[in-house]
């Protein structure tokens, strides 16, 4: 299974059309895949808070958006997240790579990891660990529940989900 395929897929057949990406090693192969579409809109970002605007620019123009994202910039969008996203409820999934947990080789990312739970918690955001890739089956039901309720909802994509790195 082409996990980066599955996942641009899943977004278009769930209407979402415009997608804004903040680069991250885990996540290149997937934002490649979308970038390649002719049915999604991506746009890259500078920083996640930013892509965050974007995404609701993009809502409230009528698309339905989606943000491809690194966990450890968490912290810079909570503002964004509790006064923008969902003081408007806003549907946003979030494909978020977990940078920190296991098969982690940089170690300065274990910090951010070790917050990133409890920062979503603590904002009421649902948020679903993708450590597999047979957990991308449930991609579709996620897109789907995100839209149905209008929250932003959290994808989190740990190394071990993207297949690791290099010899690990």
């Amino acid at each position: 299974m082409n996990i980066d395929k599955r996942i641009a897929d899943d977004l278009a057949a769930n209407g979402v059309s415009f997608v804004t990406t903040v680069p991250c090693k885990q996540l290149a192969g997937v934002i490649e895949e979308i970038d390649q579409r002719d049915d999604i809109f991506h746009i890259p970002s500078n920083k996640e808070d930013e892509g965050m605007g974007l995404c609701a620019g993009a809502w409230m123009g009528g698309k339905r958006p989606a943000i491809i994202m690194q966990n450890t910039a968490i912290g810079v969008t909570i503002n964004t997240l509790a006064t923008l996203i969902q003081y408007y409820r806003m549907p946003l999934p979030m494909l978020i790579s977990y940078r920190g947990e296991l098969r982690e080789p940089v170690a300065c990312q274990v910090e951010m990891a070790v917050h990133t739970k409890a920062l979503l918690a603590q904002l009421n955001i649902p948020t679903y660990h993708f450590h597999w890739q047979r957990d991308v089956e449930e991609f579709d039901n996620i897109l789907k529940y995100t839209f149905m309720c209008n929250k932003p909802v959290a994808i989190l994509t740990d190394a071990n989900f993207w297949g690791g790195y290099g010899d690990q």
